[in-house]
């Protein structure tokens, strides 16, 4: 009798497990992420890096609407759950991936970094809410692409989201370099203060590939309808043109 009672429990939650797995796989996007940076080259690698990028999560017309946002200017800050839209279809499971913290010389399993290079494509970010107007978050800090997807949106709660004392695995052991950015005062004057600080934030977490450290070449980017062309000489990066 118990065996019977047994194999009913593991049936039922088999059952279960196969209803999540389907209706997980049927999620659709709420909103759609807008910002400046319209290509993956350039983006911030974790949110919160570049605390002056501004960006609007700007939701999908069932989620338009003022009462579903309704006590959220209550929060300083949310979190994000969205897909990495951008990336080319896997061929196969990556157990393993290559944290450029590191130099993109070291192997670590993919559930210890945030690589975007993940089973299910999802990222996890934490932004500072700057207003909500109309339907729509005015964000800062965010390190998703122009056009990501947004599959949830959730307040931060300081109390049981922030944990200060904890371990921060191979980043504790190794510091983020930032570079010094100068850009020219013609140049300069192309953008406005906010979008400028911006930029210079997003430039200073040095966005070449980590293989990359050619002082002669230039590198370009998208930033909002501009490109901007730049090349780094030790820890210094200097714009040098922008269209």
């Amino acid at each position: 009798m118990l065996a019977k009672i047994n194999k009913i429990r593991l049936s039922c939650i088999s059952s279960q497990q196969n209803i999540t797995f389907v209706s997980m796989k049927e999620i659709k996007p709420i909103a759609f992420f807008r910002s400046p940076l319209t290509s993956k080259f350039g983006i911030p690698r974790q949110s919160g890096l570049a605390g002056s990028l501004v960006g609007r999560i700007v939701f999908e017309p069932p989620y338009r609407r003022e009462e579903a946002l309704r006590g959220l200017e209550d929060f300083d800050y949310l979190w994000l759950v969205w897909g990495f839209s951008a990336n080319r279809p896997s061929d196969g499971v990556q157990l393993t991936v290559r944290p450029p913290r590191l130099g993109g010389n070291v192997r670590l399993g993919v559930f210890a970094t945030r690589s975007p290079f993940r089973p299910n494509g999802l990222g996890l970010s934490s932004v500072r809410i700057r207003r909500i107007v109309d339907g729509e978050i005015e964000v800062a800090g965010a390190d998703l692409m122009d056009g990501t997807p947004v599959y949830d949106v959730k307040p931060y709660i300081p109390y049981v989201d922030s944990h200060p004392e904890a371990k921060g695995g191979f980043t504790d052991k190794k510091a983020w370099r930032l570079l010094s950015v100068t850009v020219p005062d013609e140049m300069a004057r192309l953008f406005g203060a906010e979008e400028l600080a911006a930029l210079k934030e997003v430039l200073a977490q040095d966005p070449r590939p980590q293989y990359q450290h050619d002082a002669s070449r230039v590198y370009g980017m998208p930033f909002g309808n501009k490109e901007v062309r730049f090349r780094v000489e030790g820890d210094v990066l200097e714009v040098v043109e922008v269209e």
